[in-house]
């Protein structure tokens, strides 16, 4: 099968903190009256499989993609642990969401299993006057101010409280304590992880059940994180073109997100050689690519997986469209190179030597 652009059903998940604004933000058909707190857009994890929705790949699933595709999906991108290495979502809150931390490395290693690393970030789609966000510790909170105020029940007062507004992006590392604040709505791009760790959850009873959920507070304490984060917001970098202009969001070791705007009726070759993620909030266009008859067609609330094996692929816009686009750091060909230090270098130029001999990767002779 050809590998082509990829849009992908989304798997709509209820939260008792949800509400149902991706109706009007982003397009989704929401069913029935439940408020839908997630709708997971690309996902290859045990509770959630994204299925492709048209095309000659449809009704497979992400993970099927992975296995039969392989690096014309992905190109030079490293799998998570066998898995796409990124899970895209939407979230909208009409609730604040419960305060939380995800797993670090040292707790993913310990747990195994479905535990995993999970950095994440925020691109804020809409938010209420007071909409905000928690992100990370005060000045001078400690572990010992943290258990004092879960204890007295008043961790807001230990947490960085950010007032938010659309268009705002914020990295979310492992170990960094947030929470989601009540009448705001993301995108969230993330390693591809489900796991929470919950300090509080606002006394709030799950009507279902009667009880308040349950809290974690031994695990969040394991890997919860007191180091200072990074500035509130990041610092956009802006590059424009005649049809296109570009802002950088934010950088991670897990993810690039930058911003998108293409003016109506451009057409423009794609010129990513490697696997790249659009997630589409405003307009519509469509993508055609070499070996693919009919062009796939995306508009607002789509996410499009564009593999890194198209070939000739090309996208036109019906009218002025923003898209983020998402892609993975490449481990460069030299990770794996000796590093010599300034004194092993000064011992070689001593030595008489003018190059210095670098021990490689033993080579994989297949011939």
């Amino acid at each position: 099968m050809q590998v082509y652009p990829l849009i992908f059903e989304p798997i709509l998940k209820p939260k008792i903190w949800g509400a149902r604004r991706l109706e009007a933000i982003v397009a989704k058909a929401l069913p029935g009256n439940d408020p839908i707190g997630e709708s997971w857009e690309l996902a290859d994890l045990e509770n959630g499989q994204s299925v492709v929705a048209g095309g000659p790949a449809k009704g497979k699933t992400l993970a099927e993609l992975v296995s039969t595709w392989g690096e014309k999906l992905v190109g030079g991108a490293k799998l998570f642990e066998g898995r796409f290495p990124l899970l895209i979502k939407f979230l909208d809150a009409s609730q604040h969401l419960s305060v939380q931390v995800h797993p670090d490395d040292a707790m993913a290693k310990r747990r195994g299993g479905a535990c995993r690393v999970k950095n994440e970030a925020w691109y804020i789609l809409d938010a209420t006057p007071d909409g905000c966000i928690y992100r990370g510790f005060r000045e001078g909170v400690d572990e010992a101010a943290l258990r004092s105020a879960i204890d007295a029940g008043t961790i807001e007062s230990v947490l960085n409280r950010i007032p938010v507004r659309k268009g705002h992006a914020y990295y979310l590392s492992s170990g960094t304590i947030h929470a989601l604040g009540a009448g705001v709505t993301v995108a969230e791009v993330q390693t591809p992880s489900d796991m929470t760790f919950r300090f509080f959850d606002w006394d709030r009873v799950d009507p279902a059940t009667g009880v308040g959920r349950d809290l974690h507070i031994d695990d969040a304490l394991a890997c919860v994180s007191f180091s200072p984060v990074p500035p509130e917001t990041e610092s956009p970098q802006h590059l424009s073109s005649v049809w296109t202009s570009i802002t950088s969001l934010i950088r991670c070791e897990s993810f690039v997100i930058e911003r998108v705007r293409m003016v109506e009726g451009a057409e423009i070759e794609i010129p990513h050689r490697e696997m790249v993620i659009w997630i589409v909030l405003e307009g519509r266009g469509s993508i055609t690519c070499d070996g693919v008859g009919d062009p796939v067609e995306f508009g607002v609330g789509n996410t499009v997986l564009i593999p890194a094996g198209v070939s000739g692929a090309k996208v036109k816009t019906s009218v002025s469209t923003m898209w983020l686009e998402v892609t993975v750091p490449i481990p460069s060909p030299f990770a794996d190179f000796d590093r010599l230090d300034s004194a092993a270098l000064q011992q070689a130029q001593q030595a008489g030597g003018r190059y210095v001999s670098l021990n490689l990767p033993p080579k994989d002779n297949k011939e």
